[in-house]
């Protein structure tokens, strides 16, 4: 028997990332840290710019594939 989550539950989700699907709030691991992401930047060929909460930046290409969690709310 499968029990239901209650409505408005966050829960976290492993997620494959891009320079294309990478969100604000996405939380990726760098050098053994969870970074969460604050602010993106558009730069020249689809690259990105990710701002973290800590005041780091990492610049994503767009061939470049990163794991990420990402919170969703379920109904």
């Amino acid at each position: 028997m499968r029990h239901r989550a209650p409505s408005g539950v966050l829960v976290s989700q492993p997620v494959e990332v891009t320079s294309t699907t990478v969100q604000r709030g996405d939380i990726i691991q760098v050098g053994g840290r969870a970074c969460r992401v604050s602010n993106l930047f558009q730069l020249p060929q689809g690259a990105k710019q990710l701002l973290f909460e800590s005041g780091e930046s990492l610049t994503i290409h767009t061939r470049t594939r990163l794991v990420a969690v990402r919170m969703l709310r379920r109904r």
